[in-house]
């Protein structure tokens, strides 16, 4: 039997149950594969404007499941100039046919400068108005991060995790106990790097599968949503499977570490 508090949870402090294993269309998947995802309990899902095979999908299931459905989009921070985040706000929602966001994020965040307080301020309105249920950003800055997370400004964190990239563990999530925002992680495969051979690793040696890097990510208790990009419906229903045998065995928990610090080091990150 299935443990259900390792596939189904809480996400954060906003009241929203949450299916753990959020969704993303970056790879395309086809609709199919997203009303699949729906029809096998998935209920996070995470969009850009351009993924089109998400958003049309949504846009059609929000017509008779919005209430049961949470939606995680955002606005970019374009690097050169500030963008438009309000403008941003209303394209997402004409694009998803829905007049409110559940999730609302500040995307492609570098530094903490990019994260300006007029930034902050216009997010928070739309929160206050009704329009979004919370708010956050997403970061490569680890320590950045931990601050937001213990101000406790934003109610939503999206960062990197995974067995090669563990850095959260020191830098996030010892600071999130104070106001408890929601976490969501991707790239739990390392942008497929963790099931790949490396050069030199023995060719009869195993390698991890994407299950196992899964159940590695949320088997911490403080992810509470973790991204899956699947191409197919094939890898998707593969992924969900996974979670039925729940967090990873010692052994397997050993070996998932050991080859993500092979790979970190491999990549050239000085640190984790």
């Amino acid at each position: 039997m299935p443990d259900q508090s390792f596939i189904y949870g809480s996400f954060g402090n906003t009241g929203m149950s949450v299916h753990r294993l959020g969704l993303s269309a970056t790879h395309r998947p086809g609709k199919k594969t997203i009303y699949k995802a729906i029809d096998e309990g998935v209920n996070f899902f995470f969009c850009y404007g351009f993924d089109t095979h998400m958003t049309k999908a949504l846009r059609e299931a929000f017509k008779t499941r919005r209430e049961k459905l949470i939606v995680a989009t955002g606005a970019y921070n374009l690097l050169v100039w500030h963008p438009d985040i309000r403008r941003t706000f209303e394209k997402r929602l004409r694009q998803l046919g829905t007049d409110y966001i559940d999730v609302f994020l500040f995307l492609g965040v570098m530094k903490p400068q990019q994260f300006t307080p007029r930034a902050l301020e216009t997010m928070q309105k739309l929160k206050d108005e009704g329009k979004v249920r919370c708010i956050g950003i997403s970061c490569h800055d680890r320590k950045f991060l931990g601050q937001l997370a213990e101000a406790g400004d934003i109610n939503a964190l999206m960062m990197r995790y995974n067995a090669a990239h563990r850095g959260a563990e020191e830098d996030i999530f010892p600071h999130l106990a104070k106001h408890n925002p929601g976490v969501i992680s991707y790239t739990a495969t390392r942008w497929g790097y963790l099931l790949r051979r490396p050069r030199n690793y023995p060719k009869d040696a195993p390698l991890p599968t994407a299950g196992q890097c899964y159940r590695f990510v949320l088997q911490n208790p403080h992810v509470d949503v973790c991204l899956t990009a699947p191409s197919n419906e094939k890898q998707l229903m593969e992924n969900l499977k996974a979670l039925d045998d729940g967090p990873l065995s010692p052994e397997e928990n050993e070996f998932i570490k050991k080859f993500g610090d092979m790979i970190h080091y491999k990549m050239g990150f000085p640190e984790k």
